[in-house]
């Protein structure tokens, strides 16, 4: 086999029963496997981050239902490109027998008149769309698209997955089964990959290839100074495109407004899409920042609104303004807890009953019934406000959100606590 194709090529699984990882969709019981064994075959989109088996899911499915396969990349293709497909189908004169395969990779960067050309052909069963993405579909894949697809998630491999993953690369690909190699330690392999599997075979290949010696011994610090060698390659072909974002996150809610705009360089020149720097900011802005600097949220709004109509290379300059702010802003991760606290809440504990006082009372039935009857309009009292029960009385005395030390939120605090000074829920 040829060294010019990439070790992950090579070892593409091709069943369902060689693909390392995402038991839930593919085990036994799980709902890709289950479809396959019924062979009906809905419209799908896959989710997760690279390297966990998107593409090579799709193929497998098209293998085990013995069907056409078309496959498309959203960064170089079009509206022309997705017509040429679907006519081709339609040309081949199947007389009503299985349609063929769409594959789309990276579907999130198609437009909405882009996603718009599939549609008809979706929903007439001319072809059965499997479309890849690592953003989230509800953002990025049209509603009318989305609605006639089931959306599956798949997770980065486990610490376990990925080691069975380097076990079986170096036993069983053709040209690394003929070095003797030596896996003596996994932490770096481990550690550079971060869940992606092709990047961890990425890493091994050429660990291995830099290597001259007749025993390749696998350790910690040959993988990093290999690796540090040759971070160009992951650069250049978008392998730390998770771990970058991760260093600009941080380093704005670290306050660091140097180091961030580094990092939003990296990705500016590496060819990022604005659109995702900018959503990542806005998630950012509550989950960071929230209340401790309300209007963060605003400004990262108006930069992710500015940046949907401008695009590069201008909107580098938004982009820099939104990040330099956010650095510099107050930080508070408060409301990001209470959310958090209050699932949690629920996923142990369950739901309580609504207090009838909260109940909505559109009926005749519901207000003899009490609902809505003992509820105090709060625009009717002093200052727009009067105590009374909102939680369920089982829980009532709950708390879920707690007030972080910061000027806006001390502000908030003493409001909260003035108006429920004899009430439990202060905190």
């Amino acid at each position: 086999m040829s060294h010019n194709i990439p070790l992950a090529e090579r070892m593409r699984p091709t069943t369902l029963d060689d693909l390392i990882g995402q038991k839930k969709l593919v085990g036994p019981n799980g709902p890709i496997r289950k479809i396959l064994e019924s062979q009906y075959l809905p419209s799908m989109i896959f989710w997760g981050p690279p390297g966990v088996g998107k593409t090579t899911l799709a193929r497998i499915i098209a293998t085990a239902v013995d069907r056409p396969f078309y496959s498309l990349s959203a960064i170089n293709s079009g509206v022309k490109d997705i017509r040429e497909v679907i006519d081709r189908v339609k040309n081949q004169g199947l007389f009503g027998g299985s349609n063929a395969i769409l594959f789309i990779d990276e579907i999130h960067r198609f437009s909405k008149s882009q996603q718009d050309s599939l549609l008809d052909a979706v929903e007439k069963g001319v072809i059965t769309l499997i479309g890849a993405t690592t953003e989230n579909p509800s953002f990025e894949v049209i509603s009318a698209l989305l609605s006639r697809c089931q959306v599956y998630i798949l997770e980065h491999l486990t610490k376990d997955e990925l080691i069975e993953l380097a076990e079986s690369t170096i036993s069983k690909d053709d040209i690394l089964s003929k070095r003797k190699i030596e896996l003596k330690e996994t932490e770096a392999l481990l550690r550079i990959s971060g869940g992606d599997g092709r990047k961890l075979q990425n890493t091994l290949e050429i660990v291995v290839e830099s290597s001259q010696e007749e025993i390749v011994t696998i350790t910690n610090e040959l993988c990093y100074n290999v690796i540090q060698n040759n971070l160009a390659v992951y650069d250049k072909n978008g392998e730390m495109h998770y771990d970058i974002i991760s260093a600009y996150i941080k380093s704005i809610r670290g306050s660091d407004p140097n180091a961030a705009v580094y990092w939003l360089a990296r990705m500016i020149e590496g060819g990022e899409e604005p659109k995702f720097i900018a959503r990542r900011l806005l998630i950012l802005a509550s989950e960071d920042i929230g209340l401790a600097n309300p209007t963060a949220l605003v400004m990262a709004n108006s930069c992710f609104q500015a940046v949907q109509a401008i695009g590069w290379p201008e909107s580098r300059i938004i982009l820099s303004q939104c990040t330099i702010y956010l650095a510099c802003s107050e930080k508070s991760n408060s409301v990001y807890v209470a959310i958090n606290e209050a699932q949690a809440f629920l996923k142990s504990n369950g739901s309580h009953s609504i207090p009838l006082h909260l109940r909505n009372a559109p009926t005749k039935l519901m207000k003899e019934l009490g609902y809505g009857a003992s509820y105090k309009y709060s625009h009717n009292y002093q200052r727009n406000f009067v105590a009374q029960e909102f939680l369920p009385e089982e829980i009532k005395d709950s708390v879920f959100y707690n007030f972080s030390n910061n000027s806006k939120e001390n502000i908030l605090k003493k409001r909260h606590e003035d108006r429920w000074r004899s009430n439990s829920k202060t905190n």
